[in-house]
């Protein structure tokens, strides 16, 4: 059975009004009406797609409708566009035939939507890949650009389509697009300067004053106010759920998709806002003395800024408003206009140039859509083109659109039974000559290069004399009065005289689609299409490219009396090459119609359907298809279908699908006359027989469904059974299971309880015969405690009486002792008592004799004496004060106690130079061994730089860090520190300096003990390593700028690229130790280090000279270096305050 729903299958009416039973104008309209209703927009008539516009969004082209049409044949589903679309791709594809599809209908009818949908559904099943998506979305990007410039609002339509366009998609071998051509025909560029009321111009002008930037507009010179250009309508300038600003943007980008450059779209935009500032241009009539008027410019604003966007000479454009230069052989006349010619001259100023920029950005697509691969191609066309139109005042426009619309009517028909008799041919069916009606006589009438409607209008246009609209109508009167399809109340025929609804200068043809009236007025003026010489060659005058190319007749190098082709000429030439291309080609067709004309869902109004109807002959069409055989199909699908419907067929049939068909048709007994055998499909004439095997099938598959039901509900039944008595017998078991567990625990914890009460009968009793045991090990413990105790107090009794007996004896003796020894002490002291009297006196004794012999020699040494002592005692107080007062043990504390006495002053500053050493050896034993060479390299860089280099006293109170960017740690630098074998001694970021512009450049700065490396800085990579030893000596400039050169060794390996000027914020700490490496080696002479502000540096083989001013700083307070000539680099160094 089939997995989707085909085209007969739950119906909604008739899905082919092929099928259509009886066949007749009200049961068509019912069918379409019955659809639309269910939201079923498509309806076949055989292979042509009629299209019901919903004026809605339908969720039917989803990515997955897309999916289930994809290589599905043409009646397999429902009926769909996609269908349509899937089955012209796979025919050029795989048949190697061009297509084209027709989509026709008037105006609202959803035909650009069609087109739109077509060509995405293309772009969807064919090849991806980069090259061919660019091809693919510059094609579908094609179209907002055309709409853009081509659509307006109408009373119809919100976005109508006011030109035709043809385009010609190529694909390749494979079925991936190559690229593009569009072919537009006829734009009404009459709206340019006039609409009809509730209608809109063009929409680029809306969606340019509302979308673009107030900057664009300040530059095109233009105002946001709609109101304020005559060439806009007011009462329809904004239409409910349109957004011009965001449709702009959609423009400006599918431009850029499709290849526009960014000086071709402001050239565009620049013509778009001078049609706005041309409608705007107003003349006033002025009185020359011959009599006549003349015109002149009212207010030149708008025309001066037409004319700065154009590039044009305002004298030259005011000019070719006001006079008109009329050419004969070698004469020129030239003529003044009066106001309504110099309107007509500015409309058709205005028109032309709108006209002539659509056609060029068409062109333009072209250009960039084109396929560029010089193969054959194969092409699919899809045409989009106005409607039937028959308005209640039919002018010029209506006239050409209708005359295309019979060519397309008259290629139709012939197509049609073209295809109709090839296949009847390809399948052995006998063709039948079908009756229908044939417009070519309508064609003649409007064609005919003799008596034709357009070559009359052509020849009146060009002859001399006076030309009017009437003069026209006469004609067509006196060589066309007697055609069947013409009618005229002027003409001699009595049949019209008295025909009052044919007006006096109107005139009448009778079209496939049903009778049009014409009003002859304009046919000449928009048939000629006239632009004065003059402002041709104005334009070809202007300053801007693309005028040039739009008005080349202006070029005074080509100048030609010949008078341009008409518009008639044009379009019928243009309609003859649609024409030729179309038979080329495979045609398929979609009908487009519009519900109502409110442009409201859900609304189906049957006059205007029917009247759709009438004129793009739909009725014609399924007569046509129903003159032979209404419905055919290919056998094998055809015996899947109905052989439920024998029993020699249901349900395989081994055979050949044809037989199997064969006896089918014949087990259901349907005439022979019904049907006919093709080669490969089965013909069935009446859409009767079609529904009656369609009926059985319906009621066979409603017996087969009770069939199928009736053994599912056996099937299902039984299964139930089993499943349930499966249940029972697991549920009896688990019951069994679940009863005897429950027996066994409880038995299980009668038998516990037992063991319990047993158990501890037992364990009460043990513990009984324990306790008793140990209460009788207790006691006879207790008995031995207590004559234990009784024992050794006994002991301890007679211990301290014998202990009290000794004491006595001790206290005894010691008594005696001390009374002895008391005794002895009173004896000793009486002794001593009398010596030392005899000391005393012998003391005084000797006192007296001693002072008796100083009083001689006092007088004479006691000065000295006296001085002596008294500068001791000095001495002694400067020393304790000097203790007092010590300053603090920072060596750098210069502080010291003042000298009381001048005498002193040499001992003073000594002490000092003393103490300041002495602090300073305290100090340096605190320190380790890596401060140690901290401080000896700044000693150095002191002994090198202090008062030489302005920028060391900077550089005093920083720390010498060596390693800044931790090389060993940071997992950033590691592929760098593998490349450095030895030990990384500094490590910093510098700027080496650019010997072309004297601009730094970020690098990474190493130094080991017997190298230098330079890394980038992003990367790590090396770039230079320079061994020390290949160091000759080190320049510096005495400002504070920190710029050093690297001098090299000539000769040596490291110098073929030169000297290396570098610049860093560290510049003393790199020299300094760059110098101790050099001291350490024994094996060469120190590094020698040049203090200047001018020294020479070595590039390569030229010499450059450095030279270091003060000046104003350029980045911040930084030094910047400029390289003046090839020989002069140039430092400017800020001045410090």
């Amino acid at each position: 059975m089939e997995g989707k729903a085909s085209l007969l299958d739950n119906m909604i009416g008739v899905g082919d009004m092929v099928l259509l039973e009886p066949l007749s104008e009200d049961s068509f309209l019912e069918n379409l009406k019955k659809r639309f209703d269910h939201n079923e927009i498509y309806t076949y008539i055989g292979s042509v797609v009629i299209s019901m516009n919903p004026y809605r969004s339908l969720p039917i082209y989803t990515p997955e409708k897309v999916e289930e049409y994809r290589n599905r044949n043409f009646y397999e589903l429902s009926p769909h566009i996609y269908a349509l679309a899937d089955e012209a791709y796979r025919s050029l594809r795989d048949q190697d035939k061009d297509q084209c599809i027709l989509i026709t209908g008037e105006s609202g009818a959803g035909k650009t939507e069609a087109s739109k949908l077509v060509m995405s559904y293309v772009a969807a099943v064919c090849g991806k890949g980069q090259e061919v998506n660019k091809v693919k979305e510059q094609l579908l990007q094609s179209n907002p650009v055309l709409e853009a410039f081509g659509n307006a609002k109408t009373v119809r339509n919100d976005n109508s389509s006011r030109f035709g366009k043809y385009m010609d998609i190529e694909f390749d071998f494979k079925g991936d697009p190559l690229g593009g051509v569009i072919s537009n025909y006829l734009l009404e560029k009459s709206r340019v300067v006039k609409q009809p009321r509730g209608e809109r111009n063009f929409h680029v002008f809306y969606q340019l004053l509302s979308g673009a930037s107030d900057e664009t507009l300040k530059k095109l010179k233009l105002d946001r106010d709609v109101s304020k250009y005559n060439y806009l309508c007011l009462d329809s300038a904004s239409v409910s759920g349109v957004d011009d600003a965001a449709n702009f943007r959609t423009v400006r980008n599918a431009m850029q998709i499709v290849g526009f450059m960014e000086d071709e779209v402001q050239s565009v935009l620049q013509l778009v806002a001078a049609v706005l500032k041309l409608g705007n241009i107003e003349f006033k009539p002025e009185s020359r003395s011959n009599g006549l008027d003349e015109s002149r410019v009212k207010d030149k604003n708008d025309l001066k800024e037409m004319c700065e966007l154009l590039g044009i000479e305002q004298s030259v454009l005011e000019r070719a408003f006001s006079y008109r230069t009329v050419e004969a052989k070698s004469e020129k006349v030239s003529t003044t206009l009066n106001v309504a010619q110099a309107y007509y001259a500015r409309d058709a100023l205005a028109k032309n140039l709108y006209s002539r920029l659509f056609s060029w950005l068409v062109t333009r697509i072209n250009g960039s859509i084109k396929a560029q691969a010089k193969t054959r191609h194969k092409v699919m066309g899809v045409l989009d083109i106005y409607g039937f139109e028959i308005f209640e005042d039919n002018s010029f426009e209506q006239f050409i659109i209708n005359y295309c619309n019979e060519k397309l009517q008259q290629i139709f028909i012939e197509l049609t039974l073209r295809e109709e008799q090839e296949e009847y041919i390809r399948e052995g069916i006998e063709w039948t000559n079908i009756e229908y009606f044939n417009n070519a006589v309508i064609c003649d009438l409007m064609e005919n290069n003799q008596n034709g409607i357009l070559a009359m209008l052509d020849e009146e246009c060009l002859r001399p004399g006076t030309v009017t609209d009437e003069t026209f109508l006469d004609k067509l009167n006196t060589i066309c009065a007697e055609h069947q399809h013409f009618e005229s109340r002027l003409s001699k025929n009595s049949k019209f005289l008295t025909d009052h609804s044919l007006p006096h200068n109107c005139f009448r043809i009778q079209h496939y689609a049903g009778k049009v009236l014409y009003r002859v007025e304009g046919f000449v003026d928009k048939n000629n299409d006239l632009l004065y010489r003059d402002l041709s060659q104005a334009m070809y005058k202007a300053n801007h490219n693309l005028i040039k190319q739009l008005f080349p007749e202006g070029s005074p190098a080509k100048i030609n009396l010949k008078r341009p082709p008409t518009a008639g000429f044009q379009f019928k030439a243009s309609v003859g090459t649609l024409m030729r291309n179309l038979q080329t080609k495979n045609p398929n067709y979609i009908r487009c119609i519009k519900p109502n004309d409110k442009k409201a869902s859900h609304i189906f109004t049957e006059s205007l359907v029917c009247h759709q109807v009438r004129y793009l002959g739909l009725m014609e069409n399924v007569r046509v298809r129903r003159a032979g055989y209404a419905f055919r199909q290919a056998y094998e699908p055809c015996l899947e279908r109905y052989k439920m419907l024998c029993k020699k067929t249901w349900p395989h049939w081994k055979g050949p699908a044809r037989q199997g068909v064969e006896v089918l048709m014949a087990d259901l007994k349907v005439p022979a006359e019904e049907y006919s055998y093709g080669r490969s499909k089965i013909f069935i004439r009446n859409p009767r027989t079609l529904f009656f095997l369609e009926e059985r099938r319906r009621q066979c598959l409603q017996d087969l469904a009770a069939l199928i039901q009736k053994i599912y509900r056996g099937w299902k039944c039984r299964r139930q059974f089993l499943l349930m008595k499966k249940s029972q017998v697991v549920v009896a078991a688990w019951y069994r299971r679940y009863a005897q567990e429950k027996k066994y625990k409880k038995i299980k914890r009668a038998t516990t309880v037992m063991q319990s009460y047993a158990r501890g009968w037992q364990a009460r009793k043990l513990l009984r015969q324990l306790k008793h045991q140990k209460r009788c090990e207790e006691a006879a413990t207790t008995i031995a405690a207590y004559w234990h105790g009784t024992q050794a107090r006994m002991e301890l009794r007679r211990l301290k009486e014998e202990v009290r007996n000794k004491h006595a004896v001790t206290v005894i003796w010691a008594y005696w002792q001390g009374t002895k020894a008391r005794t002895e002490l009173r004896q000793l002291k009486e002794e001593a008592r009398n010596k030392h009297a005899v000391s005393v006196i012998w003391a005084g004794w000797q006192g007296t004799k001693v002072r008796r012999e100083y009083r001689k020699f006092f007088r004479a040494n006691a000065g000295k004496k006296i001085y002596n002592f008294t500068v001791q005692r000095i001495i002694q107080k400067y020393f304790l004060n000097l203790r007092k007062n010590l300053p603090s043990m920072s060596p750098i504390d210069k502080s010291w106690p003042t000298r009381p006495y001048s005498f002193l002053d040499g001992v003073h500053t000594e002490l000092r130079r003393i103490f300041h050493l002495w602090r300073c050896k305290k100090y340096r034993s605190q320190f380790t061994e890596e401060k140690k060479a901290v401080y000896e390299e700044k000693l150095e860089a002191s002994k090198l730089f202090k008062d030489r280099k302005a920028l060391y006293p900077s550089s005093v109170s920083q720390s010498f860090k060596g390693d800044y960017l931790e090389i060993n740690k940071n997992p950033k630098y590691q592929k760098l520190h593998s490349a450095v074998d030895e030990k990384v001694l500094l490590a910093d970021t510098i700027s080496k300096i650019n010997r072309a512009n004297g601009k730094g450049t970020p690098r990474i700065f190493l130094l080991t003990k017997k190298s230098v490396v330079l890394a980038d800085q992003k990367t790590g990579q090396v770039k230079a390593s320079v061994p020390l030893l290949d160091l000759a000596s080190v320049s510096v400039s005495k400002q504070s700028d920190g710029f050093f050169a690297l001098k090299l060794k000539e000769g040596s390996a490291s110098a073929v690229k030169g000297d290396f000027l570098l610049s860093s914020e560290r510049l003393i700490e790199i020299i300094t130790k760059l110098y101790r490496l050099s001291a350490a080696n024994a094996e060469r002479v120190p590094l020698s280090v040049d203090i200047s502000d001018e020294f020479l540096v070595q590039f390569k083989t030229d010499k450059v000279c450095v030279k270091f001013i003060q000046g104003s700083p350029r980045n911040g307070n930084s030094a910047s270096c400029k390289r003046k000539n090839n020989r002069l680099l140039e430092v400017s160094v800020p001045s410090t305050p």
